[in-house]
């Protein structure tokens, strides 16, 4: 049986390498172009690429594979099955009507809910206890297709993106290697997704990113955390960017107005937060410098206690 495997980043990593661990003939990878990175720019290829040159697996860069030209590439591999993981492209219909088992989809939420490009983001941003993995049939709208298979993901109230991330990432690996063999026996009966459920979780923009001290503590510390350790939350102060990379929530209340620097201690500046919570930043990055702890950064800095730090016109 001849698969075709499409992904891009870290996450299909381990997805990519369960298909060949299991044995099976994965004929091409198709992933997205090299790219530009760094201060250099210097032109860098997808981790799912450098993985499949390591097997020696073909590997195709279509820009758009909703072009003929591109998708009868990946046609001419002949495939029996498709599998993709955060590939990111949606497929034109004669790709996904091509295989003889079909096109599957490893997804990082349990669906309906966090359709979309960040669903590992907001299931933190929205302070989530559970999500999971999602193994459906792809179809020509975002992530609405029958599902397959499921598996729960508990979510730590110390996860960040990144280490929710590798949790997801391997568990998708996993349950994609008890579904293939269901799914060419003919074992699964494929469930419809209620589309009123669905919530969606859209690529993060940059606005985004900006702390809202008006929010309550809780809700911050989740956007802390949903940010880290990509794109990475900030505020303003003195009109220059502070990334925040972590911080922990105080117990204590405050009524000083949101975004007020209340207090500082030897591991951390506390700030006020909306609903009179406060939270205590312990891991920051001033513009231009490098990422420190809090205590690095105040042995050098004087804190004007009573600032208040950027609000969303600043």
């Amino acid at each position: 049986m001849n698969i075709v495997f499409m992904g891009t980043p870290d996450f299909a990593v381990p997805i990519l390498e369960q298909l060949v661990k299991d044995g099976y003939n994965v004929v091409g990878v198709v992933t997205q172009p090299d790219k530009p990175k760094g201060r250099k720019q210097q032109l860098t290829p997808p981790p799912v690429k450098v993985t499949a040159q390591s097997y020696g697996i073909p590997v195709l860069q279509p820009t758009k594979i909703r072009e003929r030209e591109q998708y009868e590439q990946v046609l001419a591999l002949q495939p029996d099955l498709i599998v993709t993981a955060a590939f990111g492209q949606i497929l034109p219909k004669p790709l996904l009507d091509a295989p003889k088992y079909g096109c599957i989809n490893v997804h990082a939420s349990l669906l309906p809910e966090l359709r979309g490009g960040a669903p590992i983001h907001y299931a933190i941003l929205q302070g989530k206890e559970k999500t999971g993995i999602t193994i459906m049939y792809m179809v020509e709208k975002l992530d609405a297709g029958d599902i397959l298979t499921q598996v729960e993901v508990p979510i730590d109230e110390r996860d960040t993106v990144g280490t929710l991330h590798d949790k997801l990432s391997e568990a998708g690996a996993k349950l994609l290697s008890e579904t293939i063999p269901k799914l060419l026996r003919g074992d699964i009966t494929p469930i419809k997704q209620d589309d009123a459920k669905a919530t969606f979780a859209y690529n993060i923009k940059p606005e985004q990113e900006r702390i809202d001290w008006e929010k309550d503590g809780e809700d911050i510390y989740n956007h802390i955390r949903g940010m880290n350790p990509w794109p990475v939350a900030y505020t303003t102060y003195g009109g220059e960017r502070w990334k925040i990379w972590w911080g922990e929530k105080v117990p204590a209340p405050s009524p000083a107005k949101p975004g007020t620097m209340i207090a500082v201690e030897k591991d951390g500046i506390i700030i006020a937060t909306g609903n009179g919570t406060a939270i205590k930043i312990t891991e920051l990055q001033p513009a231009g410098k490098r990422k420190m702890s809090a205590t690095d950064f105040l042995r050098g800095t004087t804190i004007e206690i009573g600032k208040v730090l950027g609000g969303a016109n600043e």
